[in-house]
C-alpha cells in the first residue's frame, strides 16, 4: 500500500485542487477482478509534479490532458505526474483492479445459503487506491460522479440516488463535495425495504438470505432512524446534506458501520438472525445514531489531516449515545457506555500506545489507523460530555452549528473547532482543549473524609492534571428493606476539582461516591467505610448509572492488583444474582470470565472461578423462569454455556433443542454451545459437519471454524494453525472465527508450541496479508492464554528484533502490556 504522509498531504493540498471524479466501474469481468476507469478534473496552482495512488492488478493506460503517459513511471502504488504546468488538468486512468476478501477496498463474498454475490467499498482510511484512482487525502475534497455496470439481477446503491440505465448500467447522482474516503458503492441482488422522510428516499438493504430477519425489525430499524434524524435536525441549524439515506447491512464488514455519505454500511449481523436482548437492540440504534451524527461530523465537516480524527469519532460517539436517548425508547444508553465503551478508554490509555484524544505526531496514513481506538472514541466522547457539564448545552451546541456553518462541505482542525465554541461562550475552552485533548492518561479521584463533632467534610484527593466538573453522591443505609442494607440517595452535590476548600457534607454517609453520574472521565476511589458498604450493598444502589461507575471502580482495582480477583467474583457472585440492568449483567460476566477467571487467576484456581460463575448463572435461571425477562435469562444461558466445565448439561440442551424453561436453541445459541463441547473434547468433526448441513449460512461457516479450531486434538491445531499463517486463503471473518477457537486456556499444554510460532508466523502474515489481517492476526490471534514470563519474553524479543508492521506492531505491543498487567495482578 501506497502510505502517505502528513508533509506530502499538506505539500500536494497547496498544490492543487481536484474538481471532479467520473469513475466507471464494471463488476461483470470474473470472480477475482473488475475494471475500474477514472477521469479526474484538477487545477494545479503553480508549475510542479505531484502523483496520484492506485493499487491495481493490472494498469491498462494512462493519459494526461490527451496525452497517454508511460505506465512503466509507475512505482509504490503510486503513479507520477510530472511537469504540469499551472492551470487545469484532466487525468484518465484505466486499470484492472483485485476484489478483496479481507474487508478493505472492494470486497467481494459469496452467500453459502443460497449462491448469490455481493460486493461493497470500505475505503476509510486509505484503501481508495484499492478501486480507483484517486489524490487520496481528505483535504482534497470533489464531487463525485460514479457509473456501475453489474450483472443482471443486481442492484447498484452509492451515495447518491441511484438510476438504473439498462442492460446492467447503473449512475448514480452527483455528490457534492466529499472525501475520498467517503465514496460508496455496494452490489448485489439486495433486498431493501423503502420509505420517505422529510422528503427523501430512506432504504435499509440486506442480503436475500436474511430477507426475512430484516423484514421482521424494518419498522424499529426505520423508527429509530427518523427519530434520530429529526432528533438531530432540532439540534442542528444546518439541514441534513445529502440527497438520501441508506443504510445497507453488508457482510464480512469490518467494522461497526461506516459513515458513507448518503450509504452508510454495517456490519449485518446486526440483521438479527438469532434471539437477542433489548441492550443488543440499544447498541444497534446507538450505532444507527453514531452513523447518522457523521453526515455533520465527518462528512459535511471534514478533518483536515488525520491527527484531528476525534472530530469525527469522538462527536459521533458521544451524540449517538445522547441523541438515541433523548429521541428513542432506548432512555438508559450512558449506562451501557459506562460499561462497555469507557473501560475500552480507560484500558487504551494505560497502555504504552496511549496518545492524547487530539495527537499531535500522525506523521502518516498507517500511524493514522492505529489511532482508531478506545481513546478516539470512548475518551474522547467521555470529554465532551464532561464539556457539557462544564459549558452547557446550549453553548456547546452553539459552537457546534457555528462550526457547521463556517466550515460546510469543507475542512477543519481542532483549532477551527475550539475557535467556534469560544465564538459561543465567555469560558477558556482553549485551556479546556489544552488540558483534556493534548494529554494523556487516566486521572484518579479518591475521597477525603475529615469528621469534626460529628459533622464531615469532603476532599478530593487528585492524582492527575485535568480539571473535573463531577457529581458526589452521599448514601444512607436504609434498613427497612427487608434487613437488606438498601443504600438510599440522601443528595448529589456538585464539585469542581481541584477544589477551593473541603466540602461540608453533614452526618457522614454509608457511602461517598465520586462521579456519581459518570459526567466524568477519571478512574474512581472509594475510602475504606465505602469500600466496605458498596461491596455488601452494591445492588442496593437505586440508579443503574450509579451501580455502573462502582462497578468500573472495582474493575480498575482489580485490574491495578488493589483488590483481589477472587474478591471481585465474590462481590460479583453476591450482586449479580439481585441486578436488574442488563448492560452491567452482561459486562461484569464477560470481565468476570475473560479476564478475572481466564487470566488474572492462576490456572490451579481457574476450575474454582469456573465454578463460581455456573452457580451465578443458575441464579439467574432459577430467578427468570417465569419468562419475564428473556433478555436477562438469555445472557445467563449464554455465559452458562461459555463457563461449563462439564459437557453434560450444555450437551442435553443441544440434544434437546432447548433449555428446559426455554429459550429454544438458535442457531446462535447451537454454536455456541457446540464451541464450548468441542473445547471440553465432547464433541467430534461428524457432529459439526452436521451442525454446518443444518446451518449452512456464513455464520454457520464460522462456528463450524471456530468448533474445528477448538478441539483438543493435535491434528485439528496443526490444520487451524496452517489455515491461518500457511495457505492466505480464509476471509477477514473467517480468520478471526479460527483464531477465536485455537487459543483455549484447557488446552494450554496442546498448543503451548505454537506460542513462540506465534510471533515468527504473524509478523510474516502481516506483511503479506496488510493492515485489516494484521490487526486480526495482533487482535484475535495473540496467545491470549499463555500468561507466563516466558511467552512475554518471547514478545518483547518479536518487538526488539522482528520489525512487524506498524499495525501487527500496535497490537502486540498492547497485548504484551496486557500480559504484564496480568503476572503483576497474580503476583509473578
Amino acid at each position: 500500500m501506497s502510505v502517505i504522509t502528513r508533509d506530502e498531504a499538506q505539500l500536494r493540498a497547496q498544490f492543487l485542487d481536484v474538481h471532479r471524479y467520473s469513475i466507471e466501474l464494471d463488476l461483470t469481468t470474473g470472480d477475482e477482478t473488475f475494471d475500474s476507469r477514472t477521469v479526474i478534473r484538477f487545477s494545479a496552482r503553480t508549475d510542479g509534479d505531484t502523483f496520484v495512488e492506485l493499487k491495481p492488478a493490472e494498469l491498462r493506460a494512462v493519459t494526461l490532458d490527451g496525452q497517454p503517459l508511460d505506465p512503466e513511471t509507475f512505482e509504490d502504488e503510486r503513479l507520477p505526474l510530472r511537469n504540469l504546468t499551472a492551470g487545469e488538468h484532466e487525468l484518465l486512468v484505466e486499470a484492472v483492479m483485485p476484489y478483496s476478501r479481507t474487508g478493505e477496498g472492494m470486497h467481494r463474498f459469496t452467500d453459502p445459503t443460497d449462491g448469490e454475490t455481493y460486493v461493497y467499498t470500505q475505503l476509510f482510511l486509505d484503501d481508495v487506491q484499492r478501486v480507483f484512482a484517486a489524490f487520496d487525502q481528505p483535504d482534497l475534497k470533489a464531487v463525485f460522479e460514479l457509473t456501475v455496470t453489474a450483472p443482471d439481477g443486481w442492484n447498484v446503491l452509492a451515495n447518491g440516488i441511484t438510476e438504473h440505465l439498462g442492460e446492467g448500467r447503473w449512475r448514480a447522482a452527483p455528490t457534492p463535495p466529499i472525501s475520498t474516503y467517503l465514496v460508496a458503492v455496494a452490489a448485489g441482488p439486495w433486498h431493501s425495504v423503502r420509505t420517505e422522510h422529510r422528503g427523501l428516499p430512506f432504504g435499509i438493504h440486506c442480503r436475500r438470505s436474511l430477507a426475512p430477519h430484516l423484514e421482521a425489525d424494518a419498522e424499529e430499524i426505520l423508527e429509530v432512524t427518523r427519530a434520530c434524524f429529526d432528533r438531530y435536525h432540532e439540534k442542528f441549524e444546518e439541514p441534513y446534506p445529502f440527497d438520501s439515506y441508506d443504510q445497507a447491512f453488508v457482510p464480512e464488514f469490518n467494522a461497526g458501520a461506516m459513515e458513507n455519505p448518503g450509504l452508510v454500511t454495517f456490519r449485518d449481523e446486526f440483521v438479527f438472525r438469532s434471539a437477542v436482548t433489548e441492550t443488543e437492540r440499544q447498541t444497534r440504534a446507538m450505532v444507527i445514531a453514531h452513523e447518522m451524527a457523521h453526515m455533520w461530523f465527518g462528512d459535511l465537516v471534514t478533518l483536515r489531516w488525520w491527527d484531528d480524527i476525534w472530530l469525527n469519532e469522538s462527536f459521533a460517539e458521544y451524540m449517538g449515545y445522547q441523541t438515541t436517548a433523548e429521541a428513542t425508547r432506548f432512555t438508559d444508553t450512558w449506562t451501557d457506555f459506562g460499561v462497555a465503551r469507557k473501560a475500552w478508554g480507560y484500558d487504551a490509555d494505560q497502555r504504552p500506545s496511549t496518545h492524547p484524544v487530539a495527537p499531535e505526531a500522525v506523521d502518516d496514513t498507517a500511524a493514522a489507523l492505529l489511532n482508531f481506538d478506545g481513546i478516539s472514541y470512548a475518551k474522547g466522547a467521555s470529554a465532551l460530555r464532561q464539556l457539557v457539564a462544564w459549558l452547557g448545552e446550549k453553548d456547546f451546541l452553539a459552537g457546534i452549528n457555528i462550526h457547521f456553518k463556517r466550515h460546510r462541505f469543507a475542512n477543519a482542525t481542532l483549532a477551527d473547532f475550539i475557535d467556534s465554541l469560544a465564538a459561543a461562550t465567555e469560558r477558556d475552552v482553549h485551556a479546556w482543549a489544552d488540558a483534556w485533548l493534548r494529554t494523556t492518561g487516566v486521572d484518579t479521584l479518591t475521597p477525603a473524609v475529615e469528621s469534626v463533632d460529628g459533622v464531615c467534610t469532603l476532599a478530593v484527593d487528585h492524582a492527575g492534571s485535568r480539571p473535573h466538573r463531577v457529581t458526589v453522591g452521599l448514601y444512607d443505609r436504609d434498613l427497612g428493606d427487608e434487613g437488606r442494607g438498601r443504600l438510599t440517595l440522601r443528595e448529589r452535590i456538585g464539585l469542581d476539582v481541584p477544589q477551593g476548600a473541603p466540602e461540608s457534607i453533614g452526618k457522614r454517609p454509608a457511602v461517598i461516591l465520586l462521579n456519581d453520574g459518570d459526567l466524568t472521565y477519571a478512574k474512581v476511589r472509594f475510602d475504606a467505610d465505602s469500600f466496605e458498604a458498596v461491596r455488601t450493598g452494591l445492588s442496593g444502589l437505586p440508579d443503574p448509572l450509579t451501580r455502573a461507575v462502582v462497578w468500573n471502580a472495582l474493575r480498575d482495582t482489580v485490574r491495578d492488583g488493589e483488590l483481589p480477583p477472587q474478591a471481585y467474583l465474590e462481590t460479583a457472585r453476591a450482586h449479580l444474582p439481585l441486578e436488574t440492568d442488563l448492560a452491567i449483567v452482561q459486562g461484569v460476566l464477560a470481565f468476570a470470565s475473560t479476564h478475572v477467571a481466564d487470566r488474572f487467576l492462576r490456572p490451579e484456581d481457574r476450575p474454582a472461578a469456573l465454578a463460581t460463575l455456573s452457580s451465578l448463572c443458575r441464579d439467574l435461571l432459577r430467578r427468570t423462569e417465569d419468562g419475564d425477562n428473556p433478555g436477562l435469562r438469555l445472557v445467563a444461558v449464554r455465559h452458562f454455556i461459555d463457563v461449563a466445565a462439564h459437557p453434560d448439561t450444555i450437551a442435553a440442551w443441544l440434544a434437546d433443542g432447548t433449555v428446559p424453561g426455554g429459550p429454544e436453541l438458535d442457531p446462535e445459541l447451537r454454536w455456541r454451545i457446540l464451541v464450548r463441547l468441542a473445547v471440553l473434547g465432547a464433541t467430534d468433526e461428524a457432529a459439526i459437519a452436521a451442525e454446518l448441513e443444518r446451518d449452512p449460512s456464513a455464520t454457520g461457516r464460522e462456528g463450524a471454524a471456530t468448533c474445528r479450531a477448538a478441539l483438543p486434538d493435535p491434528e485439528a491445531k496443526r490444520a487451524a494453525w496452517e489455515s491461518m499463517f500457511v495457505t492466505d486463503d480464509l476471509s477477514n471473518y473467517l480468520f478471526t472465527a479460527t483464531a477465536r477457537g485455537f487459543w483455549q486456556p484447557e488446552q494450554a499444554d496442546l498448543v503451548r508450541e505454537y506460542v513462540p510460532r506465534y510471533y515468527e508466523d504473524a509478523v510474516a502474515l502481516a506483511a503479506r496479508r496488510g493492515p485489516a489481517i494484521a490487526v486480526a492476526a495482533g487482535r484475535w490471534a495473540f496467545p491470549y492464554h499463555a500468561v507466563d514470563a516466558e511467552a512475554l519474553a518471547l514478545g518483547e524479543a518479536c518487538l526488539n528484533e522482528a520489525d512487524p508492521v506498524v499495525a501487527l506492531r500496535r497490537k502486540l505491543v498492547d497485548e504484551l502490556d496486557d500480559l504484564a498487567r496480568a503476572l503483576r495482578v497474580r503476583g509473578e
